[in-house]
């Protein structure tokens, strides 16, 4: 047995269609089975709710008296892309505020948008001969745009793995605040929920399709970028109006020590054709698993823990090492419900009939990683490789002659064992002489904890390292803990503008 789309179409609109949530769906497929189900079952809809950064809108001012071509535009003090033509933009929801910072960028301005406030548009020009006008001040509210377009490059990730922290230090990132040596995990996404854990093969999900988009109707572009469902990552380009949104289902926000972001309330109604449709929308929260990925390592390939499912995350605690650690979720699993909710009183009620894809999406396809013509530039390439250290065993005052040298103002401490194990500096050394009687040798005085950096780390980390904890080099060691040479900030000075001095 199977349905058309024509046939769903109908009951739709005559008001028979039996249209039910993906979190009902597993439910009833349980109590009547699947053959049984396809008979009952005319309409699962789907929905999310989470910070989607990938998101923007295109907006269209009309021409002002004297006309202006708009080269720079700032909306509320958030710069929007200005290459367009003379009176079109596309603000980003990340771009951040030029005197708010992170805490005020482009999403914010397209929620006050929706929620009926007035943004300040300002614009600059060189002038021409046919738009002559060269600054342009003015206040505009959603309904003063000829055409306000949400355009979503991505959105609806089909699932996201989740993250936690093996370092010693709090991380912020795009998965939120992480606390040190594991002690959260966080995650996001709306499980069985989720539009694409519905169709995972994209049957039902393509170009053309009809989708709830931040409380109004959108349709799906087609593929979004970084669209990899290969590996069960599958992503859309979405779009619609945004006068026809909701602030209930769009909210800006801002992740701490990260920027700001976007979270975006979506649903697709999913028509229930056959039976791998029946199968495939009575997916459970068990059944969808992603990785436990660890945060604390600076690379695109960060290593993963430990595989884990949506229900377990949902459950509060995930363990991970032999220890609970709780979990916490980025996304709102309430507001997701939410969507699916009034996606399906919008089918019920016929306000959106179902559409199959116009042009499908692959469900092959696998995401690939930036191709690199150079590779960043590592430690070993600019480090000092002489170094001069110092026995922990040893006196204060042949630390002293050691960096009275001048060669150093940091002197990496060793054990018998060659392997570091502490630093100091011209400043400890002062103090030490300061208040002669207190202390006598090295290990006296050194700084134990040591942040340090290896030969193959990318320069760009160990930065990181250098500008977070505010200090001035970083000892250099191989696998053993063995000081192989000394980075300082003015072994920085060998790159200039992206390039090597030679």
């Amino acid at each position: 047995m199977h349905k058309t789309i024509g046939q769903i179409n109908d009951r739709i609109r005559d008001g028979s269609a039996r249209v039910v949530t993906a979190e009902e769906m597993p439910a009833i497929v349980a109590e009547l089975g699947e053959e049984k189900a396809l008979k009952e079952v005319d309409v699962v809809t789907t929905g999310t709710f989470g910070a989607m950064c990938s998101s923007g809108a295109f907006l269209n001012f009309g021409h002002a008296e004297p006309p202006i071509r708009m080269e720079r535009i700032w909306l509320n003090n958030v710069e929007a892309y200005g290459g367009l033509a003379a009176v079109d933009t596309y603000i980003g929801a990340t771009q951040e505020s030029d005197t708010q910072g992170k805490e005020y960028g482009g999403a914010h301005v397209i929620e006050d948008l929706i929620s009926g406030k007035t943004v300040e548009l300002r614009a600059s020009s060189r002038g021409t001969d046919c738009y002559p006008r060269r600054t342009l001040t003015t206040e505009l509210a959603l309904e003063n745009l000829n055409q306000a377009v949400m355009c979503n490059p991505r959105n609806a990730y089909q699932r996201y793995n989740a993250a936690t922290n093996t370092t010693d230090r709090v991380l912020n990132t795009y998965m939120g605040t992480l606390l040190p040596g594991n002690g959260n995990i966080t995650y996001s996404g709306a499980g069985l929920l989720n539009p694409l854990s519905n169709d995972p093969k994209l049957r039902l999900i393509g170009s053309g399709v009809p989708i709830f988009l931040c409380g109004g109707p959108g349709i799906v572009v087609g593929e979004g970028t970084q669209h990899s469902p290969a590996g069960g990552f599958g992503t859309l380009m979405v779009t619609g109006d945004l006068k026809q949104m909701s602030q209930e289902y769009l909210r800006a926000a801002t992740m701490t020590g990260y920027g700001v972001t976007m979270y975006v309330g979506l649903g697709i109604p999913l028509p229930v054709l056959d039976l791998d449709v029946v199968r495939a929308t009575a997916v459970r929260d068990e059944d969808i698993s992603v990785d436990i990925m660890d945060y604390g390592v600076p690379s695109r390939n960060r290593p993963s823990l430990r595989k884990v499912t949506y229900a377990e995350l949902r459950s509060g605690a995930v363990e991970l090492n032999g220890e609970e650690i709780r979990t916490s979720s980025l996304s709102s699993f309430r507001r997701a419900r939410q969507v699916a909710a009034e996606l399906k009183q919008w089918v019920e009620s016929g306000k959106m009939t179902l559409a199959l894809p116009t042009r499908p999406i692959d469900p092959a396809k696998q995401n690939r990683p930036m191709h690199q013509t150079k590779s960043s530039p590592k430690v070993l390439e600019i480090m000092d490789k002489k170094v001069v250290s110092v026995g922990e065993d040893e006196e204060i005052t042949t630390a002293a002659k050691k960096l009275l040298k001048g060669e150093t103002n940091h002197l990496p401490v060793i054990n018998s064992g060659k392997v570091l194990v502490g630093i100091v500096t011209t400043f400890d050394i002062s103090k030490a002489v300061a208040n002669p009687g207190k202390a006598h040798l090295v290990r006296d005085i050194m700084k134990t904890k040591v942040i340090t950096t290896t030969p193959d780390e990318a320069v760009d980390i160990a930065i990181q390292k250098l500008e977070k904890n505010n200090i001035s080099a970083l000892p250099v060691i191989d696998e053993k803990s063995h000081v192989v040479g000394i980075l300082t900030a003015m072994n920085l000075g060998k790159l200039v503008g992206g390039r090597w001095l030679k």
